[in-house]
């Protein structure tokens, strides 16, 4: 198993506004390298506050400037938006710049906003994602790509720029259809899940109904997963009740995002709390909210059940005060991983105190 930071980058009320949002997002990858952390994540959305990573392949280049070892992930590419033969260029050339770092995510999103600003049809993401998914693994992996020109004649386009990994850089899908695992099965990509706010239950329960429909599809219903949850590492119960109203921001804008989008003319949403919300003291409980201990168990018991080759964890999230998202992610290297390591056996010190000046941390593999 692998640790992952997730980084959204909403804005809310960060005190340094957009530039605070940018330097956070910074110095929460820092501290995760210097911990041992596997992967450093970087979501994509457009034109509201839900995110300002516009661009995940642009975070992934910028990050390597400012970090050694730790991987650069795409969390994830909305391949619908692009035009393939472009976003092909620019995945090989970010996985260059980062000489060999890059680890990729695609997923055909899903917000009726985004798709509609730029000019396409949410509706039909999916059929939009596999086109576009069959051009751009062919320019990766066999340097040419087939298309039509403007008057609709073949035409052939080889690519000078390739990966530096190969064939391609470790690759993630963020869906469990079957159909969609199939063309990608020939890249041994990773579903990705997560359940939000709604926490363990609904993740577990959505791990056993892909695995199920898996098999049920002729797939390996016991292939790798990803997945991801939210974590603040707190022996407060008012500190860790005051992150779910943090978690339930982002939860709120989802859903706003997902019906009747209202937006400022500043592109804040709003979000007001939606029917059937769970207090703040249910968030804490779904979530892995609480003190060392109560965290490493509540993960544990995740990893025995759905055996993830990659645990995705979510730190800062609704604009959280850097203080209290960096001091919750301290003590999960300080006193959360080692718990981890007496139950997973075999772990992997990888510390550089060069790097933040902090106590050194562990994965595990």
């Amino acid at each position: 198993m692998r640790l992952g930071l997730f980084n959204l980058m909403s804005f809310k009320d960060n005190a340094r506004g957009l530039q605070g949002v940018i330097q956070d997002t910074r110095e929460m990858i820092q501290l995760a390298e210097a911990i041992g952390f596997d992967t450093a994540w970087f979501a994509e959305h457009h034109f509201t506050n839900y995110s300002i990573s516009v661009s995940p392949l642009m975070m992934a280049a910028h990050m390597a400037g400012y970090t050694q070892r730790i991987k650069l992930g795409t969390a994830v590419i909305v391949l619908p938006l692009y035009h393939p033969m472009r976003i092909a260029q620019e995945i090989a050339l970010v996985d260059r710049l980062t000489d060999g770092r890059l680890v990729l995510g695609i997923g055909s999103g899903y917000q009726a906003w985004e798709f509609d600003r730029y000019g396409l049809d949410v509706d039909a993401r999916t059929d939009r994602l596999l086109a576009n998914w069959q051009m751009v693994s062919d320019a990766l992996t066999t340097g040419h790509t087939q298309s039509a020109d403007r008057h609709g004649a073949p035409l052939v386009t080889d690519f000078l720029l390739d990966t530096l990994q190969k064939p391609l850089p470790p690759l993630y899908i963020t869906s469990t259809n079957p159909s969609v695992l199939k063309a990608f099965q020939p890249w041994q990509a990773t579903p990705f899940m997560t359940a939000g706010y709604r926490g363990t239950h609904k993740l577990r329960q959505t791990v056993r109904d892909a695995r199920a429909g898996w098999q049920a599809a002729g797939l390996n219903g016991d292939m790798p997963v990803a997945i991801q949850q939210y974590i603040h590492v707190t022996d407060s119960r008012s500190e860790a009740r005051e992150a779910a109203d943090r978690a339930m921001f982002v939860a709120r804008m989802i859903v706003a995002l997902q019906g009747d989008t209202q937006v400022s003319a500043e592109a804040f949403i709003d979000a007001p709390p939606f029917v059937g919300e769970p207090t703040l003291d249910q968030v804490c409980d779904n979530l892995m909210f609480g003190d060392a201990e109560t965290v490493a168990e509540r993960i544990l018991s995740e990893v025995r059940e759905i055996r993830p080759s990659h645990y995705n964890c979510f730190f800062q999230f609704g604009d959280m005060p850097l203080a209290r998202a960096r001091r919750s992610l301290e003590l999960f290297g300080e006193r959360v991983i080692p718990l981890l390591e007496a139950e997973l056996g075999r772990i992997t010190v990888d510390f550089n105190p060069a790097l933040s000046g902090h106590q050194g941390g562990v994965y595990a593999n």
